[in-house]
């Protein structure tokens, strides 16, 4: 009795702290700040798989999303200049797009989350010899595998936009223009002066 008190104080605690950090994610006005929120959603994420014996989920969470993904992210984050002012101007003109996105997002959350796709679920104390990485493979690329293909087609838009919000605007950039160098005329950059030679003292 007081291992389930104890599973339920770690569970609402960690449940109410991955709320708090996931709205700060979307708040912070500072996207360094917001990176950081962001790992600590992550683990308190993989506090709340370990406690439903999901020790797979729960340890890749940790090491390579904290450890690796994020950890890149973050440099990128705080080594790119971007002008959040000129980013705001065409906020407006972009919303039925971040509609569009956010419609997707939250078709796919429902479908995920609809109780008639909980059957297919399958029990982690079900065998000794369970386990859950292949019960997930199993579902992930047999039941859910659209789903998994929509996440894999939103995450790569998300990987063009951020390239392109991180290239826009930027005139100091310099690169190569062939047709400009192809269409010079040598008359134009090379100026021969006639000189007298000079006698030596």
């Amino acid at each position: 009795m007081l291992s389930t008190v104890l599973q339920q104080i770690v569970f609402y605690f960690f449940a109410a702290s991955l709320v708090f950090s996931a709205a700060m994610v979307v708040l912070s006005r500072n996207p360094v700040t917001s990176a950081l929120f962001l790992v600590y959603s992550f683990f308190n994420s993989a506090i709340l798989w370990m406690l439903l014996n999901a020790e797979f989920l729960s340890l890749v969470l940790i090491f390579v999303y904290v450890g690796a993904v994020m950890t890149l992210f973050l440099f990128v984050v705080m080594m790119l200049n971007i002008d959040i002012e000129t980013l705001r101007k065409g906020f407006v003109r972009y919303l039925p797009f971040g509609l569009v996105a956010v419609a997707l997002v939250v078709g796919l959350m429902i479908t995920a989350i609809w109780p008639a796709n909980f059957g297919a679920l399958p029990n982690p104390q079900a065998a000794a010899d369970y386990s859950n990485t292949g019960a997930l493979g199993a579902l992930l690329y047999t039941h859910y595998v659209y789903a998994f293909e929509l996440a894999a087609m939103l995450l790569l838009v998300a990987i063009v936009a951020a390239i392109s919000l991180s290239q826009h605007g930027k005139p100091q950039r310099k690169t190569q223009n062939i047709s400009k160098q192809i269409d010079v005329d040598p008359k134009d950059r090379v100026h021969l002066v006639n000189m007298l030679s000079e006698k030596k003292q």
